[in-house]
């Protein structure tokens, strides 16, 4: 049971039926900590059932001279069987290898997909057109949303299969699994959607097995694109234009492991923007941050540059080998909500493009743009579970790697250097006391307690640090056999003034039935203004004519889990964006401050190699 983020992975049944490898790397999502969606085509599966009962399948051809399975009334029962049969029951023996729990049906069965048959058709018959009006396709309608949600968030895996339910008819018709796949995803705002197919994606040569299609576009003609392949193309191009996900063929048999061609609902011709374009169009929710690493390792290809995910899922790059390392720090995941990317002329607006992906892809461009000399490094990381409280990126770089110097990829806009921030001191308070009635003499509730501890805890960190500032951001509660529980989550942010300390000099301790956990305790940080660092940003700023700002934010980032450990090591946050929409709706980065913020970081990049290489 998972409440991460949504897959949904289209499996033809030849797939299914001839290579089982698939569900190993089906049960690594899974334990990645994600829900699962698996929408399963049939024809492999429909041609063994009717070979097994000695029946000839029945096909149509179409005017095209394309020939389709015909579905009549009569078929229906063996079409359902089929999927029943050859592909209900191996997804379940598969998965339950695993240990994973499955709900598995058709799209049709309790009306839980429905549609609407489509008009009658034309055929060619003995040469002559004629018309069918028995036959049982038609086109997606809808889905019972917060049921298939329910079952997502109850069962490892969930799996639906055509055909679906024809509410007029009240019979099943057949649909194209490949477009069920895409209207679900679009119906359940999934974040990832992958069609797996036999070859390498889409390929320019069907007999050149590595001629795979890396992108295509809006604008894009596939003059290679053939047959069945037409229709995962009709499947994903819905899927971008009305989707949030991120959306791929995959293959051969495989979805991490071979070639793959990604959809983007953008055009040709963003130039400079485009790799941000597309990294800000796959979702990165803390904790599904896998896609967008693996997708940035596979695509910047330079010789000068080795790129790899550790073991945390951080995404890493190093140019250079010499003894003087600049570390740009940047985060890849975002808050939730994801919605869809929108892109104009001036620039784009999406989860996370403020905060932080422009600023990290910034960084990325900083691989290719500046020249490191010999006695330098420049490593360039994309840490993941920045936006939570664990922080699992940030705290396996403080402990896994070195550098000199660290430049922050946090928003500060171009014309500002954030020179600290606040530390967080997070706390979840539980009250747990027998029920009362309400009219009893000096009652009081759980949650009215919690209030007065969230109040009595507040005094106490102000008489530690009276610049701190704190909010109530959760609160929950539950009536569970006679006893009332409340739970807080209060947040509190540190000034550096603090010190490093400051949490030893406050009083946690309240009476029976209270607790206090502490879930971070993270110190603020502010780095002086005259280190070789932040002289290397005044140097870039004053080239491109521009005097600096500085700035200390009352947020936190991976500059405080660093300075916990990394003593005398200059540290200051840099990139392009308002800080001010961060975590809001409004998410929206012009394309003429990332230009600017890429030049001045490239020319402060440049004068720190350059000053520390005359120390």
């Amino acid at each position: 049971m998972s409440s991460g983020s949504l897959y949904v992975i289209k499996l033809g049944s030849s797939t299914i039926v001839n290579h089982p490898n698939i569900f190993e790397e089906i049960n690594r999502i899974v334990k990645r900590g994600n829900q699962l969606l698996l929408v399963a085509g049939g024809a492999e599966a429909i041609k063994r059932k009717y070979e097994a009962i000695e029946r000839p399948m029945p096909f149509l051809t179409l005017p095209s001279g394309d020939e389709v399975r015909y579905c009549s009334p009569e078929e229906m029962p063996i079409i359902r069987a089929a999927y029943h049969e050859n592909i209900v029951s191996i997804v379940r023996e598969q998965l339950n290898g695993f240990g994973l729990s499955l709900f598995a049906q058709l799209g049709g069965d309790q009306g839980i997909v429905y549609g609407q048959k489509a008009k009658p058709i034309k055929a060619v018959k003995d040469g002559k057109t004629v018309i069918v009006r028995d036959s049982l396709f038609g086109q997606f309608v809808g889905s019972h949303i917060s049921f298939l949600k329910a079952a997502l968030a109850e069962f490892d895996v969930v799996c639906l299969t055509p055909p679906i339910w024809e509410p007029e008819l009240a019979n099943y018709i057949n649909i194209d699994a490949d477009v069920l796949a895409a209207h679900l995803a679009v119906d359940l705002e999934a974040h990832h959607l992958r069609f797996v197919t036999g070859t390498a994606g889409l390929l320019t040569d069907i007999d050149d097995a590595s001629s795979t299609i890396p992108d295509v576009y809006t604008t894009d003609e596939l003059p290679s694109v053939k047959g069945r392949m037409k229709q995962k193309v009709r499947a994903a191009q819905l899927a971008i234009q009305q989707g949030i996900c991120d959306v791929a063929i995959t293959g051969p048999h495989t979805i991490e492991n071979g070639g793959k061609t990604w959809f983007w609902n953008i055009g040709h011709n963003l130039g400079a923007f485009d790799l941000l374009n597309k990294v800000v169009r796959i979702p990165s929710v803390s904790q599904d941050e896998h896609e967008l690493a693996h997708y940035l390792v596979n695509t910047i290809i330079d010789p000068s540059v080795s790129g790899h995910v550790d073991e945390v899922g951080n995404v890493v790059f190093r140019k250079g080998s010499g003894p003087n390392t600049l570390l740009l720090l940047g985060h890849i995941d975002t808050v939730p909500h994801v919605w869809q990317v929108g892109t104009d002329a001036n620039g784009l607006t999406g989860r996370g493009v403020v905060d932080a992906k422009g600023c990290f892809v910034n960084f990325v461009h900083m691989l290719q743009d500046v020249d490191v000399p010999e006695q330098g490094t420049l490593l360039v990381i994309g840490a993941v579970e920045e936006e939570i409280s664990t922080s699992k990126g940030a705290f396996y770089i403080r402990d896994h790697y070195k550098a000199d110097a660290v430049i922050i990829g946090e928003p500060s806009g171009e014309d500002s250097l954030t020179l600290g921030y606040y530390g967080l001191f997070k706390l979840q308070i539980t009250i747990h006391r027998a029920q009362e009635h309400t009219a009893a003499k000096d009652s009081i509730s759980a949650i009215d307690e919690l209030y007065n501890v969230v109040s009595d805890i507040r005094t106490r960190v102000r008489d530690v640090d009276p610049q701190s500032l704190s909010s109530l951001i959760d609160i929950s509660h539950r009536n569970e056999q006679g006893y009332l529980t409340a739970i807080g989550i209060l947040n509190f942010r540190i000034s550096p003034q603090a010190g490093n300390d400051y949490k030893d000099k406050i009083d946690l301790t309240f009476g029976e039935g209270i607790s206090i956990e502490v879930l971070r305790s993270t110190p603020g940080y502010a780095n002086s203004r005259s280190d070789t660092l932040v002289k290397a940003f005044v140097r870039g700023f004053a080239s491109q004519g521009k005097s600096i700002h500085y700035l200390k934010k009352r947020g936190t980032s991976d500059m405080n889990t660093l300075a916990t450990t990394w003593s005398n090591v200059p540290m200051v946050a840099y990139g392009p964006g308002d800080a001010s929409l961060d975590h809001t709706n409004d998410e929206y980065l012009h394309n003429e401050e990332v230009q600017s913020a890429r030049t001045i970081l490239k020319e402060a990049v440049t004068e720190w190699f350059q000053l520390r290489t005359e120390v």
